[in-house]
């Protein structure tokens, strides 16, 4: 394949005694001629290797056609009424709907009807205790730069906004539906409507990443503000103190631990937390009094779950407490007694899945609802009974499919320092060494958890694997698991990686040579990271949107705010740290590097272009085998969310590449490409 060509200029930065060449300098300006010139002629190179892939029609078909399960959201209640998203075959994004009692279902926001082309997302939404105001916030073309407005529920009218600068903005609604507090800029403002955004009064001017909540009752505010390893959390009494200068008491500040606050309808503060146990407990205190010194233990930490949420329902003999844990990345919901946390029972699933946050009746009552979805189950809404202890279906996925024949198999590896790794391997039944896919995320404490996807299924219908390697980095196992994928221990996250892919090819499962690995952000890092330290052990990869050059990552998107996962290249230890595994820094000239598609979007402000696209020219100029590397890059997308024809289009392609260069034949098993 003759690539592009890409001047190597003589750029060598000084940076705490070491001199570290980047070649490709030039090609982080996305307005330069010389780097539009060169990204036109890599995407001609990967137009004409696109049309090469074998069943790549097949492929987009087939994505297309388990997509069409669409999904169905928790239910969020307000003044008797309810909120929820929800996405048929055919609509480019999920819809917010909402109805009463003796109502019709209507659409509240629609983005498909406000943009046909499906550039507008919907990025957050918040109703007022009322049910009457509705919050809710758009970007466009992928940019999640949020604006926010608000509507009146009944008519669909917008009686405020737009107010700009909210990016993914929490909003916590006082009483009556005439302010709100929110995050605008990244610092804490009260907004009253119908006056000037501008004018809003700040409630914290530190630029930070705020959370808010309110209670029921509208009284108590929680303001929780990220920070490394941790949060500050503040908690204001709304009565005794004006919502333009909330009296907001320390809860925790300083700390390594994460800690979630809310009122409950008792009049408890409950504090999900992870401070004095990793894996997380749920305790109480008083409001008047929210410092740990007044934390009671009432769930303690369990050794092999996570606890992550929590509700209280009305059950026959009196309130009862339910309490969500992932076990291994597998979701439950524990019934415990609220006075003494003792356990009572476990609530009902359809299978070992991913439950997602509860949802009750704010005014209190028996139900509760929560969406499930695994390998094979498109996500739905389950409703469960604290009266009966039965749990049912409130909401299937609204499309129809039909699923593949697919085995769920679990194991466990070891890690170059010993450690245990799991991994969840989905296949057809059968034995042999198959083409793989092997997928990893390992960041920001972020769990892979089971899912269905229009992604995954096809490859797996066609006679392939895919492997979901639970690394070091994430949060399956809790804090300190995440803890030990960050900063100076980040080389743990790969190493688990390679020894899963290790372990697949010592049992059997696959080859080197038919065993592809897919990423995607933090895990486009740990693609790429694989990718330059073990080459021979893959014969594709896919890097999407990822972060790749380690040394200059903070100066772009969102990289500054990644400094307590990754460390600094202002401090020399943490540069060592950064340049001991960044993938850009470490592409080796004469190198046999596997098949490698990089894949970016023109609206990412999270992680920004420039990160494959340097990490294409290095890879074009470095290999010295035959295998393609090649760039696809898309306008008028994002990071984030985006419509469903872009996201099939996207997984096509990647599905057909992995296809190509692992010998995964179209028209394998099953009515899959």
């Amino acid at each position: 394949m003759i690539y592009p060509p890409a001047e190597r200029e003589p750029v060598v930065d000084l940076l705490g005694g070491r001199a570290v060449p980047d070649p490709y300098r030039w090609l982080e300006d996305g307005d330069d001629p010389r780097t539009r010139d060169w990204l036109a002629a890599q995407d001609e190179l990967w137009r004409a290797h696109a049309a090469t892939l074998p069943g790549r029609d097949g492929w987009h078909a087939r994505v297309a056609a388990l997509t069409e399960a669409g999904t169905a959201g928790t239910p969020m209640w307000r003044g008797g009424r309810r909120f929820f998203l929800r996405r048929t075959a055919g609509q480019e994004h999920a819809v917010l709907y909402t109805a009463a009692a003796g109502e019709n279902v209507r659409a509240l926001v629609d983005p498909g009807v406000l943009d046909p082309g499906g550039l507008v997302t919907l990025d957050h939404w918040q109703p007022d205790a009322e049910g009457r105001l509705l919050a809710f916030q758009l970007s466009r073309s992928g940019d999640e730069h949020s604006r926010l407005y608000v509507a009146d529920v009944m008519t669909g009218e917008v009686v405020d906004g737009p107010v700009d600068r909210c990016r993914y903005s929490p909003v916590a609604w006082l009483p009556g539906g005439k302010a709100f507090f929110y995050v605008r800029g990244r610092r804490v403002c009260l907004h009253r409507l119908g006056t000037p955004a501008d004018d809003d009064v700040v409630v914290r001017a530190e630029e930070r990443s705020y959370g808010l909540g309110i209670s029921g009752d509208g009284r108590w505010l929680t303001v929780s503000a990220g920070r490394p390893g941790g949060n500050d959390l503040w908690l204001a009494d709304l009565v005794a103190s004006s919502p333009e200068r909330p009296a907001l008491r320390t809860v925790q500040e300083g700390t390594d631990a994460v800690t979630v606050a809310a009122v409950g309808p008792d009049g408890r503060l409950y504090l999900l937390t992870t401070r004095d146990a990793p894996r997380g407990r749920l305790c109480v205190a008083d409001p008047e009094h929210p410092s740990p010194e007044g934390w009671s233990e009432l769930v303690g930490p369990d050794p092999e779950a996570v606890i992550g949420d929590f509700a209280i329902a009305e059950g026959t003999g009196g309130p009862v407490l339910l309490v969500g844990r992932t076990r291994h990345a597998t979701g439950e919901i524990g019934v415990h007694d609220p006075v003494t946390g003792e356990r009572l029972g476990l609530v009902p699933l359809p299978g070992l899945g991913s439950v997602g946050h509860m949802s009750t009746r704010p005014e209190g009552g028996h139900e509760v609802w929560f969406t499930y979805t695994d390998g094979v189950t498109p996500v739905g809404v389950h409703r469960y009974d604290a009266r009966t202890g039965r749990t049912t279906l409130w909401e299937a996925a609204p499309g129809a499919v039909e699923v593949p024949e697919v085995e769920s198999h679990r194991f466990v590896c070891v890690s170059a320092d010993g450690t245990p790794v799991r991994v969840v391997v989905l296949a057809r039944p059968g034995a042999g060494p198959r083409p793989a896919v092997l997928y990893g995320y390992g960041g920001f404490g972020r769990p892979l958890a089971p899912s269905y996807s229009g992604y995954v299924l096809p490859w797996v219908e066609a006679g392939g694997i895919f492997a979901f390697a639970q690394v070091r980095g994430g949060g399956e196992e809790g804090a300190d698991w995440h803890r030990a994928g960050t900063l100076g221990r980040k080389q743990n996250t790969f190493d688990d990686f390679v020894a899963v892919a290790e372990h697949l090819v010592a049992e059997g499962w696959t080859t080197p040579d038919r065993l592809g690995v897919c990423g995607e952000s933090n895990g486009g890092l740990l693609a790429g990271a694989v990718l330059t330290q073990r080459p021979d052990l893959f014969a594709a990869v896919v890097c999407s949107a990822p972060l790749l050059d380690m040394v200059r990552y903070e100066r772009s998107g969102l990289g500054p705010s990644w400094r307590g996962e990754y460390g600094s290249a202002d401090d020399p230890e943490q540069l060592g740290w950064l340049l001991g595994y960044s993938p850009y820094h470490r592409v080796e000239k004469g190198t046999d590097y596997p098949a490698t598609l990089l894949t970016t979007f023109g609206g990412d402000s999270r992680v920004d272009p420039l990160h494959a696209r340097k990490m294409c020219a290095a890879l074009q100029w470095a290999t010295s085998g035959d295998r393609p590397v090649v760039l696809r890059h898309e306008d008028g997308v994002g990071h984030g969310a985006r419509s469903v024809s872009r996201s099939v289009g996207l997984a096509a392609d990647m599905l057909a590449f992995l296809a190509r260069h692992t010998g995964l034949e179209p028209g394998a098993p099953g009515s899959g490409p």
